[in-house]
C-alpha cells in the first residue's frame, strides 16, 4: 500500500531515506530549511556524492513520487509518517546537539493535522524520544488539540558509498516503540525493503536509541584495536597484514573492520563515540575502552607524518608530496574528520607543498577544508598528474582506481621512488621489482 511520508532534513540520511521510500512507490516530501539546497534538488541537482542517488532522485521526481519543500507545514498536510533526519552534531563537550531535533518537534506539534507516526531517524542519545514526545504534546496542548501521535525510534545504518543499497536491501530494520500497533504499521512501511522477519527487529525505544551508538562504537573499536596492534607489530618485526589473515580466519572474529590504517573518520564514528562517552559520564560511568578507542584513533592519524619526518627530517620546506585520496573513505566526497585533514595539516605546518588528487572530494577540499592553505596545496585531475616531481606518494583513501596503478609510471614520475601507504594496499614484492621503496602501517620497512 502506498504511504505518505515526510522526511525532515535533506542531508545525507534524509535524502537517501526519502529517495528509497519513493523508489518503492510511496509519496515522499523531503523538507529542509536550506532554500538553496531545496532549489537545487527541485532542479535535479544533488550536492553530495553517493552512487546511484542522483539518478534515483531524478527518476522519482519525474514520477511525482518525490517532492522537495522548505515548508514542513505543507508536507504535514499530506502525510501519516514524519521522519526526523536532521543533523545531531557534537556540542563543545562532545554530547549530541539536539537543537535541530527540538525545532522539528516544535513544528510537528504546531502543524500536524492527523494521527502521525513521528520517527526518529537521526542518531540521538537515549531519552530523545521522550523529549520529542513531550515537545509535541506541549504544542498540541497549546493548540487545545486532541490529536494523537506515536514517537518511534528507527536508527539508520547506512554506509556512505553504499547507502542506497543499504537502504533498499538492509541487513536489519530496528524499530523502538512502546506500541504494538505502531510496530505493525512500521512493518508494513518497510515490507518492500525487508522480506525476512528476522531482519525486522522490534525492541523498546531506549534500546533502539542505544543500538546505533553501540554498533558504531563496536566497529570503531575493532579499527583502533587493529591499529594499536599494528604499532606493536611494527616495533617487534611482525607483519600486521599476516596477523589480520591469521585472526580473521577465526569465525568468531571475521575479516570486517580489522584492516590497519591511518585512522577512521567520517560523520558517524567520531561524533557517535563522543556522544556515547558523554552518555556514560552523565550517568556516573567512566567509559575507559571508548575513550581509549578515540585516543588511539587521534594518534593513528599522525602515523604517516611521523614516518615522513623520520625519513626526511622535521623541516619539509623543500619537499612536495603527492596525495592520493582526501575523502574519509572511498565512494564519497565526505571529508568530515578524514585522516587527510591531519596528514595534510601536519605536513604543511612543516613547510611541505601538497599536490592532491581525489576522484570526488577535490571541490570539497578546495572550497571548504583546505581553503586556508591557499597555494600551499594544489589540486590535479588525475592520479598520475599529482606525482610529477613529488618527493613521495602518500596514499590515504583506498579508492578502487588506486588498487592496481602503473608502478612503472609511478617510479618514473616521482622525484624519488618512495610510497607511504596509509591503507596497506600494495604488494611489497611487486613494488620492489619496480624499485619503489614502500612504507606501510604495521610493517617494518626494509
Amino acid at each position: 500500500m502506498r504511504m505518505n511520508i515526510a522526511v525532515v532534513g535533506a542531508g545525507y540520511v534524509g535524502l537517501v531515506t526519502g529517495a528509497c521510500f519513493a523508489e518503492m512507490g510511496n509519496n515522499v516530501w523531503c523538507v529542509d530549511i536550506d532554500e538553496k539546497r531545496i532549489d537545487e534538488l527541485n532542479n535535479g541537482r544533488v550536492s553530495i556524492y553517493e552512487p546511484g542517488l542522483e539518478s534515483m532522485i531524478r527518476a522519482n521526481q519525474k514520477l511525482d513520487h518525490l517532492h522537495f519543500t522548505t515548508s514542513l507545514t505543507k508536507a504535514l498536510e499530506h502525510v501519516e509518517f514524519c521522519f526526523i533526519a536532521v543533523g545531531t552534531p557534537s556540542a563543545p563537550d562532545g554530547d549530541a546537539d539536539l537543537s535541530f531535533v527540538r525545532s522539528v518537534a516544535v513544528e510537528i506539534g504546531r502543524n500536524m493535522r492527523r494521527h502521525t507516526y513521528v520517527v526518529n531517524k537521526s542518531t540521538v542519545p537515549v531519552g530523545t524520544a521522550r523529549l520529542v514526545r513531550a515537545i509535541i504534546q506541549r504544542e498540541l496542548d497549546a493548540r487545545q488539540s486532541d490529536l494523537t501521535f506515536d514517537v518511534i525510534s528507527n536508527p539508520e545504518f547506512l554506509k556512505e558509498g553504499a547507502a542506497v543499497g543499504d537502504c533498499m536491501r538492509p541487513d536489519r530494520i530496528v524499530i523502538g516503540t512502546d506500541n504494538d500497533e505502531a510496530a505493525e504499521v512500521m512493518r508494513d512501511l518497510y515490507s518492500a525493503h525487508v522480506k525476512k522477519n528476522d531482519r525486522f527487529v522490534v525492541m523498546d525505544i531506549a534500546s533502539a536509541e542505544m543500538t546505533k551508538y553501540v554498533a558504531n562504537a563496536m566497529l570503531a573499536t575493532r579499527i583502533s584495536f587493529m591499529n594499536e596492534i599494528s604499532n606493536i607489530c611494527e616495533r617487534v618485526g611482525a607483519n600486521i597484514n599476516m596477523v589480520r589473515f591469521g585472526i580473521g580466519s577465526d569465525s568468531r572474529i571475521g575479516y570486517n573492520f580489522i584492516y590497519a590504517g591511518c585512522g577512521y573518520g567520517g560523520s558517524c564514528f567520531p561524533k557517535d563515540m563522543q556522544a556515547l562517552i558523554q552518555l556514560g559520564k552523565k550517568n556516573s560511568y567512566e567509559p575507559r575502552i571508548l575513550e581509549a578507542v578515540e585516543s588511539v584513533n587521534r594518534d593513528q592519524k599522525k602515523i604517516i607524518p611521523q614516518k615522513i619526518i623520520a625519513h626526511f627530517g622535521a623541516d619539509l620546506s623543500a619537499r612536495s608530496f603527492a596525495i592520493w585520496g582526501l575523502s574519509f573513505k572511498p565512494d564519497t566526497d565526505d571529508m568530515r574528520e578524514a585522516p587527510s585533514l591531519t596528514i595534510v595539516g601536519e605536513l604543511i605546518e612543516r613547510g611541505a607543498r601538497i599536490i592532491a588528487y581525489d576522484p570526488k572530494a577535490l571541490d570539497n577540499a578546495r572550497n571548504n577544508y583546505f581553503k586556508r592553505f591557499g597555494d600551499k596545496i594544489s589540486y590535479v585531475e588525475s592520479k598520475y598528474e599529482a606525482l610529477k616531481g613529488a618527493d613521495a606518494l602518500i596514499l590515504i583513501t583506498e579508492w578502487r582506481e588506486f588498487r592496481q596503478p602503473d608502478f612503472g609510471e609511478i617510479a618514473k614520475l616521482l622525484k624519488a621512488p618512495l610510497i607511504f601507504d596509509g591503507r596497506n594496499q600494495f604488494n611489497p614484492k611487486t613494488l620492489k621489482r619496480f624499485g619503489l621503496e614502500y612504507h606501510q602501517i604495521g610493517v617494518q620497512s626494509d
